[in-house]
């Protein structure tokens, strides 16, 4: 079977019996619900070249070429079941996302950890983009950013995950995909997985959206609240992201189980399948902690982020939604009080926490910054609550939405 030939042409060259892959300029500009479709309307032909594109891109093995003559046949059906994509020679370029600002202020601690983080994005545009345009994924590059990951997560667990967090707007996406990637492995490594399943967890943290690229722009990174058809458009992209992966060939069983199955939850309230209890895979249950863990923890243009402690404990809360024991497992991972988060102590001080402590969930090393007591600011000092002698202890979370500190994260990324 012939691979798919993507070609772009004028709308003055778009005649009945062509296969529309893409059309140019924002997705919710144009009246069509599907971003790709067989063209069988005149009423439809009309209204694409209404819309004035400058362009447009077909597929000429789903439908006919610009040379080709349309047939009664072509124009009342298609193929509906595409053949995989073969691989372009030409390179993909996509701009590479502006960076968080408060990353260049990372100290010596997390700066590898940033510069993993953006070369690890630009690994994950490329394959986004490559999934966008039917292209076949780069399955070599996948595995290079995911060995890069595991590393990392192993000689510094909560280095990159704590980056990975520092998200702007535009790089939402590509980010959230390295920070699960890197919650995977480190959540895998705490269960006790073999090595190898450790990688192809964290190729399943990596890939778990990339369905969403062969979505409309505008449906994945819109701010404001979907309608009922769109929020089931939306919800597509786990079986979208299966399909393509099992066209493609070469992904392991449990990579494909949790790009399908990470939205199921434990009540039969997810989808795409509501599978409920066991019947949800075991990498799936861990995929859907560790992805709404960093989605909730992340700024969106939606709303402000959760402090990574009250993520912690909001999922607690959510009874008949995650798998406790998994659950747990992740808690040992990023700590009960995971870097970053704002704590008060016994002392009545403020402290962002910079490194959970291996022995003891409750006893991290904090930087401590501001006086209750006194209403003010005080010279930044590490304590090591673990330290022998330290008599001072979290007493609660506090809300830096409440505070309003403009600089929490500067003071735990100077490490």
């Amino acid at each position: 079977m012939l691979a798919s030939v993507l070609k772009t042409i004028r709308p003055d060259q778009l005649r009945l019996g062509m296969f529309v892959h893409q059309l140019s300029g924002s997705w919710i500009s144009h009246p069509f619900w599907r971003s790709r479709f067989l063209l069988r309307d005149a009423r439809d032909l009309a209204k694409i070249q209404e819309l004035g594109l400058s362009s447009l891109v077909i597929d000429t093995d789903k439908g006919i070429d610009v040379d080709a003559e349309a047939t009664d046949e072509d124009r009342a059906s298609g193929p509906v079941d595409a053949p995989p994509p073969a691989a372009f020679d030409e390179p993909i370029v996509l701009p590479l996302p502006e960076a968080h600002p408060a990353l260049a202020l990372a100290g010596p601690i997390y700066q590898d950890a940033a510069a993993l983080s953006r070369t690890a994005v630009r690994q994950v545009i490329d394959l986004y983009g490559a999934a966008r345009l039917g292209r076949t994924l780069d399955q070599d590059a996948c595995r290079s950013v995911v060995e890069d990951v595991v590393v990392s997560v192993a000689r510094m667990p909560h280095a990159l995950v704590s980056i990975a967090r520092l998200k702007s707007v535009s790089d939402y996406t590509y980010l959230h995909a390295v920070a699960v990637c890197a919650l995977m492995a480190g959540l895998a490594r705490q269960m006790g997985w073999p090595e190898a399943d450790v990688r192809q967890a964290a190729l399943a943290g990596l890939l778990l959206d990339v369905g969403k690229a062969t979505l409309p722009d505008d449906l994945v990174q819109r701010a404001g609240r979907l309608n009922d058809e769109e929020r089931t458009l939306l919800r597509t992209h786990a079986q979208r992201g299966h399909e393509l992966l099992a066209s493609e060939g070469g992904y392991d069983p449990l990579v494909l189980q949790a790009v399908l199955s990470h939205h199921e939850r434990l009540n039969g309230s997810g989808y795409p399948q509501a599978l409920q209890g066991d019947a949800i895979p075991l990498i799936a249950r861990m995929a859907a902690l560790c992805d709404v863990y960093d989605a909730v923890t992340s700024r969106r243009p939606y709303r402000a982020p959760w402090d990574p402690a009250e993520a912690m404990r909001q999922l607690a809360r959510s009874k008949g939604l995650y798998d406790t024991v998994v659950f747990q497992h992740l808690v040992k991972t990023v700590g009960i009080y995971p870097v970053g988060a704002l704590v008060r102590l016994k002392s009545e001080q403020l402290a962002v926490v910079l490194e959970p402590h291996g022995g003891s969930l409750l006893t991290p090393k904090v930087r401590v910054f501001y006086s209750v007591a006194e209403r003010h600011r005080v010279e930044p000092f590490v304590l090591d609550l673990a330290r022998p002698g330290c008599t001072d202890r979290i007493a609660d979370l506090e809300s830096p939405e409440g505070w309003r500190f403009s600089d929490l994260d500067t003071l735990w990324l100077k490490g």
